[in-house]
């Protein structure tokens, strides 16, 4: 879970872990990379918008990195125009949720990958 927001994290963490996912979080990309280099996860659920390393340069590193468990990747974010979208797929991401979010809607996007 990699987001600068404690409440978003708490709130998405909530329902990640309702479909089975042991969860680890991150306040940035910087950090979340850190993460996932030390031990790399099923699924990443990731804000576009934070300090120190946005949601793309964080994706675009994963990818980068050469495993082969390549995690299923979904950006929660408030950039919801059709372009900032075309930009997260192609950075890396396998689906993508608008924020404000609910659990209904973040797990539909999960089911959609494969990830619940």
């Amino acid at each position: 879970m990699v987001d600068d927001s404690r409440m978003i994290r708490k709130v998405a963490r909530r329902i990640v872990e309702g479909v089975g996912y042991a969860v680890v979080e991150a306040e940035n990309g910087e950090e979340g990379l850190a993460r996932c280099r030390a031990a790399m996860p099923d699924l990443v659920v990731t804000d576009w918008n934070m300090p120190v390393m946005s949601g793309i340069e964080f994706v675009t590193a994963l990818r980068a990195i050469p495993t082969d468990r390549r995690p299923r990747v979904v950006f929660c974010t408030t950039n919801s125009g059709a372009r900032d979208i075309h930009k997260g797929i192609e950075a890396g991401a396998d689906e993508y949720v608008i924020k404000p979010f609910d659990e209904a809607s973040l797990i539909s996007r999960l089911q959609a990958i494969g990830a619940a």
